[in-house]
């Protein structure tokens, strides 16, 4: 499945593991194991990179929680449990927003409760496609 695209989708996701290597003593995430296990409801933070309307500094990093929807070949797809602060609301990312993810996105993970595992079989406001 395709990931989100920075010039595509004005938006992507970064790796968290990249990031850990980069600054071990800085960032940590959780283990792998617990990375691939989520199941429908449990919550997974990701850092989203988003194109931003200031040409100083075109691009915004923020960190947002999604709920896992359901396990695709290769990761995740979730529904964004959040609403960005960097950008206006929009119909292309804010709560609700369908996407996919990977195991490497990851940098946070909570077990997801009643209401969580209701909201991941909510319909999408926008679906991945």
């Amino acid at each position: 499945m395709r990931q989100p695209e920075f010039d595509a989708d004005g938006w992507c996701l970064e790796d968290g593991e990249q990031r850990t290597r980069e600054h071990p003593d800085k960032f940590e995430i959780p283990e792998l194991a617990l990375r691939e296990i989520l199941e429908p409801g449990d919550l997974a933070k990701l850092i989203f990179r988003i194109a931003v309307d200031d040409e100083n500094e075109p691009e915004a990093f923020e960190r947002m929680w999604v709920i896992v929807r359901a396990r695709i070949p290769g990761g995740y797809m979730g529904l964004l449990d959040n609403e960005p602060s960097k950008i206006d609301e929009n119909d292309e990312l804010w709560r609700g927003t369908e996407l996919p993810f990977q195991a490497k996105h990851i940098i946070a993970a909570e077990h997801g409760n009643a209401e969580s595992r209701s909201l991941a079989r909510l319909p999408a406001r926008r679906s991945w496609s």
